[in-house]
């Protein structure tokens, strides 16, 4: 049976900035109705679409900031960001490379233009997308995965198609290497003009998919660039058909099905635990970045 789309949203009217360096469109939860639990276990998700950045000697980006209580994953398109954090973690991740950084029970890190792109400049696109910790796992300790696009899982399409690559679950038996604390799916779909995909995806997951570049048919449904295809929780199947060639992020997840409280950078199950998370930071217990 195919899986159902409840609605097909267009992009947000406007962007806005995060820090100096990311010109992102936010598709949820600022810039959407439905109940939070229909995307849950994803949080947030940030799209820079595709802008040229003027090379400067200036480090664009997001300076120290914290993080508890979920995770965030930047996946870039084009150009390069650097991730640093209190754990000591740091490196750089370029077109088609993943950032997976556990915030745990608590980090400090910062997001920049990477140095090399910054004083070339060009063209910049990414996504950074927020996945919430179920309860018993809010308190883990923190820690960074750099998922390079060569260690991603790779399903080359049939009648040259296009190809998916797997950055966590798994896609027509194709695994990812993303580690996850709860059953997620989130492929890089890239679709060459009338190509074809088919896959499976659990009715009981949450199911999404944004379009970054091009124009497909999901499901018959027509959907432009930077639409964001919402699917009900009835039915398994999705055919995307591709009229030009195309790049789309589908995220799908087992609901976590717990009280979310949020504020800022802290995600929760409690106003008390939002406060306790506060207090931690305020004290120091995530640690130093410069």
């Amino acid at each position: 049976m195919k899986k159902t789309i409840e609605h097909i949203f267009a992009k947000p009217a406007a962007p806005g900035m995060v820090g100096d360096g990311f010109r992102v469109y936010n598709y949820f939860p600022s810039a959407r109705t439905f109940n939070p639990q229909k995307i849950s276990p994803f949080l947030l998700l940030d799209f820079n679409a595709e802008i040229d950045f003027s090379a400067t000697d200036k480090i664009r980006g997001v300076g120290v900031h914290p993080h508890k209580g979920f995770e965030t994953v930047t996946i870039a398109y084009k150009g390069s960001v650097a991730h640093a954090d209190s754990t000591g973690n740091s490196g750089v991740i370029n077109a088609g490379d993943v950032q997976w950084m556990t915030a745990g029970g608590g980090i400090l890190h910062k997001e920049h233009h990477s140095e090399e792109f910054s004083k070339s400049g060009g063209p910049f696109e990414m996504v950074q997308l927020w996945v919430n910790l179920p309860k018993q796992y809010k308190q883990t300790p923190a820690k960074y995965q750099a998922i390079t696009a060569d260690k991603m899982g790779m399903a080359e399409l049939a009648n040259n198609g296009g190809h998916v690559r797997v950055i966590a679950g798994d896609f027509n038996g194709v695994k990812g290497p993303a580690y996850t604390f709860t059953q997620i799916n989130m492929f890089d779909i890239r679709l060459n003009k009338n190509g074809t995909l088919t896959t499976n995806i659990p009715a009981a997951h949450n199911t999404a998919i944004l379009v970054i570049n091009g124009e497909v048919e999901v499901n018959g449904s027509k959907t432009p660039e930077h639409s964001f295809v919402l699917f009900r929780n009835e039915g398994e199947e999705i055919t995307i058909n591709a009229t030009e060639n195309s790049v789309l992020l589908l995220l799908s997840g087992e609901p976590i099905k717990e009280l979310v409280a949020s504020y800022g950078p802290f995600v929760m199950n409690t106003q008390e635990e939002l406060l306790e998370a506060i207090q931690e930071f305020n004290s120091g217990k995530f640690g130093t970045l410069e």
